[in-house]
């Protein structure tokens, strides 16, 4: 029977709500963790679109894209536990998703629309690989998120 985990992630709202943590529940898949080189744990999807708002139904993980980060600008050494981000891509309308307020607001003066993240972004943390080895984050994470946003923009699909 498959069973389905969760792991707390952090969400940040794009109507500008403050970000605030939410179970990222994951089922198992039956494809090997593409970024993984060997590996013994069994690869799970995470189901990030749960808390996408207006994402395309019925697509599943085609619907939405993710980036990881392994480290912050000026770091000569990768995280420990580096970080997944999820984004949407395909809107249920054919709409673009509407900018995410929280994180323009971080990026203050240095925000540029063309580039901006739009929707609802969900971050969890990994440890070896980000679909065998998800971790449970904490807000305590926010910090270094906050620290990548204000440089970082959306990737480019």
């Amino acid at each position: 029977m498959d069973q389905l985990v969760s792991f707390e992630a952090l969400l940040f709202p794009s109507d500008g709500r403050n970000p605030h943590m939410v179970a990222l529940m994951t089922s198992p898949m039956s494809v090997p963790d593409p970024h993984a080189p060997y590996s013994t744990l069994p690869s799970r999807m995470p189901h990030p679109e749960v808390y996408m708002d207006y994402i395309a139904e019925g697509l599943g993980p085609r619907a939405w894209h993710y980036h990881l980060v392994e480290a912050l600008d000026c770091m000569n050494k990768k995280f420990p536990n580096p970080y997944v981000i999820f984004y949407p891509t395909v809107s249920r309308d054919g709409m673009p998703f509407p900018i995410n307020k929280c994180i323009r607001e971080i990026q203050g003066r240095s925000f540029r629309e063309a580039t901006a993240w739009r929707g609802n972004i969900i971050i969890a943390k990994y440890r070896e690989s980000p679909f065998s080895s998800m971790i449970n984050g904490s807000i305590a994470d926010f910090p270094i998120l906050r620290n990548y946003f204000m440089t970082h923009n959306a990737p480019q699909s």
